[in-house]
């Protein structure tokens, strides 16, 4: 049995690293994909977790499997293909930590899951069910996805979605918007950010987009605001909660994943999510802010996801 289970991308992120003695652009490697985040960030506190997804039968594909389970990660599930090659992104960084993505997907290990590839039964051995909008981009990823979220579903499984939008990766924005959107029926907890509220809500303001996501069956819905920190909508009434302050944002690559991984931990840790309420939820969203925090003080994704032990000492400096 697991608590969390989380199907989706799994890829390189080759991220700028100064300049070489020639004068020429240096990248690091580092694992990441938003799902894989999720599932590592949350792993690093505590969480049984397990990992559904497909990388190449390459360096890379390697790499990323032992990054996963040397985290804590199940990955039985974790399919190593000869046809297709692992899901690269290169990552180009701003004087301020802001990011610039190229993806060497066509197709993409991430792409190419499919429904037979998936074990069903392991589907309704967890607590919460998480997946992202990247893997909804292209078939036969798409049908997998849809799939293995309905299988769930039908087994009672909380249904955690975090669409994650990269324009760059979809036909157009209104096909992102179409098969965005086609999750949110199933989910029950749900973050997207404040640059996501249009294409998922046709609303602006991050409260009127916190109403819509509950109107869609939503039970607990989280808009994250950047730097001003996030808002919470739940049962009706709403939270906003700011922000963690740091010295220095190296590299916002992950933020938001390491944010919403450590949100699933609280919940899988607290009391039963009928028994919740908007005090003890707000408590969740400061400890997410902490680790979103913490995130962008290190380069990477997933090696920056900080312990328990960080984020409570955060939480105590301020």
């Amino acid at each position: 049995m697991f608590d969390l289970i989380a199907l989706g991308e799994l890829l390189v992120d080759f991220t700028e690293s100064g300049m070489s003695e020639n004068n020429q652009k240096l990248f690091e490697q580092n694992p990441g994909g938003a799902v894989a985040n999720v599932v590592c960030a949350a792993s690093r506190l505590g969480i049984k977790t397990s990992f559904i997804g497909k990388v190449g039968n390459d360096m890379h594909g390697a790499f990323l499997a032992s990054t996963l389970q040397n985290i804590g990660v199940n990955t039985d599930n974790l399919i190593i293909s000869d046809e297709v090659f692992s899901t690269l992104a290169f990552v180009e960084l701003s004087k301020s930590g802001e990011r610039v993505f190229s993806f060497a997907r066509k197709p993409g290990a991430d792409t190419c899951l499919k429904i037979e590839e998936i074990q069903d039964e392991l589907l309704s051995k967890c607590k919460i069910f998480h997946v992202g909008s990247l893997s909804m981009t292209d078939n036969p990823a798409r049908e997998a996805t849809l799939h293995a979220v309905k299988t769930a579903k039908n087994q009672d499984v909380l249904i955690s979605y975090d669409p994650n939008y990269r324009a760059m990766l979809w036909k157009s924005q209104s096909d992102a918007m179409t098969h965005m959107r086609s999750i949110l029926q199933y989910a029950d907890l749900v973050k997207i950010s404040e640059e996501e509220t249009i294409l998922l809500t046709d609303c602006d303001e991050p409260k009127q987009a916190l109403q819509y996501l509950l109107s869609m069956g939503a039970k607990i819905a989280v808009v994250t605001l950047g730097e001003k920190g996030a808002m919470l909508g739940f049962s009706g009434m709403y939270a906003e909660v700011p922000a963690f302050r740091v010295l220095e944002v190296v590299d916002t690559t992950g933020a938001g994943d390491a944010f919403w991984g450590a949100f699933l931990s609280r919940i899988l840790k607290g009391v039963p999510i009928g028994a919740l309420n908007i005090d003890t939820l707000t408590e969740y969203v400061r400890f997410s802010n902490a680790a979103a925090a913490l995130c962008v003080t290190k380069r990477g994704a997933i090696p920056a996801m900080p312990t328990e032990e960080e984020i409570r000492n955060l939480i105590e400096k301020q």
